[in-house]
């Protein structure tokens, strides 16, 4: 009987003891480590495998895109310029003619490095602040504000109904004297 794919994969997991994915066909995987070989029915040894890495979840959440965006411009920039630092200090030390363009292009690249920390900082504030991160300890207080921005709305809301039985003149009243 000729089995798919799909057969072969359902017989290799039913199998006892089967490590998840081990090849179809006996022959490991470059870079896989062989532990034991094990005997299916009717068939010949079949090598186990171990996991080279397992996943982990992340201790720290992913930094936003436009905040990552700005770190790997800035991390570019910061690079550039102590390249440029680096060869305007050994063109100085060789006496070569190119050492004051670079140390020109130095500081310049030194203010655009700033720049670029600056606006990593600058994204990630603005980024918070738009997506509102929650921070446990305000969390109180938050309700707390939330509360009376509800009261205002209720006495605002008061108010303007208030006006607006005066402003009829005498319409809207029940009894008139």
């Amino acid at each position: 009987m000729v089995m798919g794919t799909a057969e072969r994969r359902g017989a290799a997991g039913s199998a006892a003891g089967s490590a998840p994915g081990a090849s179809d066909h006996g022959v490991p995987a470059p870079g896989r480590a062989v532990e034991v070989t094990q005997q299916e029915e009717g068939r010949e040894p079949r090598p186990v495998y171990r996991e080279l890495w397992r996943e982990e979840p992340a201790r720290r959440h992913r930094l936003p895109d436009p905040v990552r965006t700005a770190a790997v411009r800035a991390v570019l920039v910061v690079a550039v310029t102590l390249i440029l630092a680096m060869v305007a200090f050994l063109c100085t030390m060789a006496g070569s003619w190119l050492a004051f363009p670079m140390v020109i292009g130095s500081v310049t690249g030194t203010v655009v490095a700033t720049w670029g920390v600056l606006d990593v900082w600058v994204t990630r504030q603005v980024w918070n602040q738009r997506h509102g991160v929650v921070s446990v300890p305000s969390s109180t207080a938050r309700a707390v504000r939330r509360e009376r921005r509800r009261a205002r709305r209720k006495a605002r809301t008061a108010e303007r109904a208030r006006g607006r039985i005066r402003g009829r003149g005498g319409a809207g009243r029940l009894s008139h004297p």
